[in-house]
């Protein structure tokens, strides 16, 4: 998948005795745009701790014959290091129906629990790494599939999914639907100084993964927001 307001630690006991407490989960709750990142399996052993993120997105599975085999890693590490973190399920549309690929994400790490902890699933949606840009599917069969994946997924955790994908992507792919703007977060990919334009249906986003070159693991993201939104993004 192509897809840090740093707390400051007074060293010396000088500054520490003349200064007040830091409070650093108010600290956390002030941060805007809270910083994170996406893994798969070509990260592997991703060292948490030195990435100064809020919260990341790892892959749980793709299609319905793929499991990350790093995912139980990788989401514990990311819990360990205090995270608050989601899967994402990478759409393969020309293999098998919308409502199948979220029966398997939900069965392989891709569900929600109301821990506050835990963002929902989010659908991958990109071009066909092996074949088509569009899997072979027309728009109104893309449209389809995704809403099959959604209300399945809605219907098994009272949360729709996240939709990650470009605007170029969405245009060639659903001729630039607008049905999903309502109901699923934007997770919009560009590389660049700023999101861009947005496909239709979307007034504003809600992750922006802004490069696959950022620190340790490649993609780093924003949300769009502050830490006390991404905490209520948790909740639902």
């Amino acid at each position: 998948m192509k897809y840090l307001i740093t707390l400051v630690t007074l060293a010396t006991v000088g500054f520490a005795s003349v200064l007040p407490a830091i409070d650093e989960t108010s600290l956390l709750q002030k941060r805007a745009q809270p910083e994170g990142v996406d893994v798969s399996a070509h990260q592997r052993n991703v060292n948490w701790a030195s990435l100064d993120v809020s919260f990341a997105y790892i892959k749980a599975t793709e299609g319905t014959g793929h499991i990350n085999p790093e995912f139980a890693s990788q989401y514990i590490g990311a819990t360990n290091a205090g995270l608050i973190r989601g899967a994402y399920h990478f759409a393969r549309p020309d293999v098998s129906s919308g409502a199948v690929q979220a029966t398997y994400f939900l069965a392989h790490g891709g569900g929600w629990s109301n821990d506050g902890r835990t963002l929902p699933g989010a659908l991958d949606l990109e071009h066909n790494p092996n074949g088509a840009t569009c899997y072979g599917l027309s728009a109104s069969s893309m449209v389809a599939w995704i809403c099959d994946f959604v209300n399945t997924y809605h219907a098994a955790t009272t949360r729709y999914p996240v939709i990650y994908t470009t605007t170029a992507w969405w245009i060639t792919c659903t001729r630039n639907n607008s049905g999903f703007g309502n109901t699923s977060p934007l997770w919009i990919a560009r590389y660049g100084p700023s999101p861009g334009p947005l496909p239709a249906g979307w007034g504003y986003h809600t992750f922006w993964q802004y490069t696959d070159a950022g620190r340790g693991v490649g993609d780093h993201d924003r949300f769009n927001g502050d830490m006390a939104g991404l905490k209520r993004m948790a909740i639902g």
